[in-house]
């Protein structure tokens, strides 16, 4: 039997960081994880794999559709499948590699299998049960399911199979317009699938800013996906090489039919935490099958963290890493802290879109006076200059004040020029402060200082 400071569940990015973190704190730390490489989800089959198909499906894009335009002639590439995925494999080996690298410079153990917690202060790995002063649970999440669809992650897929396919499919049918049906429909629609999008909901995005809701949507129209809004699916019917999907529309109650060569089940995530032990133990659950925690993310047994997407809050991996540095700090004998208004999400579409902080319609419903800044990258010579104009940055700030309390972008690396807006708001900037610094020229980020200068007497450029 060994004995640590810490036991880590799970290494992704929630559990890896928070591992490494409790090493740096000079706590005594394993990690426990029971696939063949760490990582979990997010480097493994989430979030680094899908980056890697779609930065090669928009090269394809920009071959196809820009090249010429720039004095780039000559016959277009064709896309040689296995090898594309012999790309991703290899981002994937690079990333994971890292961390196994990253353990053992930290001395942190990897206890490799499936843990379980017996009783607080023990966590069982195989037949070997390990003694821990502290156990961090950070096991993840899985891919929700939807009465009447049957995974086999074949014909009928989550992200995990849509990653693995045999070949691109002609039809693909995308059931949910969030984040991963969205990024990975994409993919396959850029490769030549002809891709239709099946939301149960008028809008997609869930949660979004509506107006970069409305702009996306119209933007992937433009790319090819196709969309079938207020639909709720019934089920699907699939043989080895092809699949039915059957939805009713709210409206009116109308039943139909799509066929699909490929269907990619895509809404959402649920936490994962089967085979812990935790009923057992009686940790408190919250009525959504979350980890209840306090503010400290302590569990209601003693010695007992749990981080990511496990508990409340946007199952994205950054969230994931700050509660994993932020518990550590905790551990050992720190003061660990995670901004929940400040946590960016992403969409790596092209364009990307990014979303920080409060969107019009909370502010709304909290009552609450605000002004808006816009600016179209229409107006920006970067953007112009790469076939990247669509999309507009929008910066919400206090009317009476001028404190930002959200933006959301939609154009050119929009998942990089958030963060610009995420440091101002951690430091309680207004949009005057963007607005008076200085920014490069030509870049896109200029887009961000002209909606910030929007807030106060207008933009320059437009």
């Amino acid at each position: 039997m060994s004995t640590y400071d810490v036991i880590v569940i799970g290494s992704g990015p929630g559990g890896y960081v928070a591992a490494i973190r409790c090493a740096q704190l000079g706590l005594k730390t394993a990690c426990v994880e029971g696939r063949d490489t760490l990582g979990g989800t997010c480097l493994n089959v989430g979030c680094i794999p899908s980056k890697a198909l779609l930065h090669a499906s928009h090269m394809l894009h920009e071959a196809e559709h820009n090249f010429a335009e720039m004095g780039l002639k000559g016959k277009s590439p064709s896309v040689d499948w296995k090898q594309m995925l012999t790309y991703k494999q290899s981002t994937i080996d690079t990333n994971t590699k890292g961390i196994e690298f990253l353990f053992k410079k930290n001395k942190i153990d990897w206890l490799k299998g499936w843990g379980s917690i017996p009783e607080a202060g023990k966590v069982k790995v195989g037949d070997e049960v390990h003694e821990a002063k502290n156990i961090i649970i950070a096991t993840g999440s899985e891919a929700s399911s939807l009465p009447g669809v049957e995974v086999d992650e074949k014909v009928v897929v989550t992200s995990t199979g849509a990653l693995e396919l045999g070949k691109v499919p002609k039809k693909m049918v995308v059931i949910g317009a969030g984040v991963i049906g969205l990024e990975l429909g994409s993919v396959y629609a850029r490769l030549g699938s002809e891709v239709t999008v099946v939301e149960f909901l008028d809008a997609i995005t869930p949660g979004m800013d509506p107006e970069v809701q409305k702009t996306f949507q119209r933007m992937l129209k433009k790319q090819g996906l196709e969309f079938i809004m207020g639909a709720a699916v019934q089920k699907t019917e699939a043989t080895k090489t092809k699949a039915k999907v059957h939805y009713k529309l709210r409206k009116d109650d109308s039943e139909h039919v799509i066929d699909a060569d490929v269907v990619l089940l895509a809404t959402g995530r649920k936490p994962y935490h089967d085979g812990a032990g935790l009923d057992a133990l009686g940790i408190e659950m919250t009525k959504r099958g979350q980890i209840a925690v306090d503010d400290h993310w302590a569990t209601s047994v003693k010695g007992i963290y749990a981080i990511g997407d496990v508990i409340e809050g946007p199952m994205l991996a950054h969230k994931a890493e700050d509660e994993g540095m932020a518990v550590a700090e905790v551990i050992a004998g720190k003061h660990g802290h995670v901004n929940y208004g400040v946590i960016p999400g992403v969409i790596y579409t092209h364009p990307e879109v990014a979303s920080v902080g409060e969107t019009e319609a909370t502010l709304k419903e909290a009552g609450r006076a605000y002004k808006v800044g816009k600016f179209s990258f229409m107006g920006n010579a970067r953007a112009k200059a790469v076939f990247a104009g669509d999309g507009f940055v929008k910066i919400i700030v206090d009317k009476e004040t001028d404190r930002i309390l959200g933006a959301h972008i939609i154009g050119p690396g929009a998942g990089d020029l958030i963060h610009e807006v995420c440091v101002a708001m951690e430091f309680g900037a207004s949009a005057q402060d963007l607005a008076m610094t200085c920014h490069a020229h030509p870049t896109y980020s200029e887009a961000v200082r002209e909606a910030a200068l929007a807030c106060g007497d207008g933009p320059i450029h437009m």
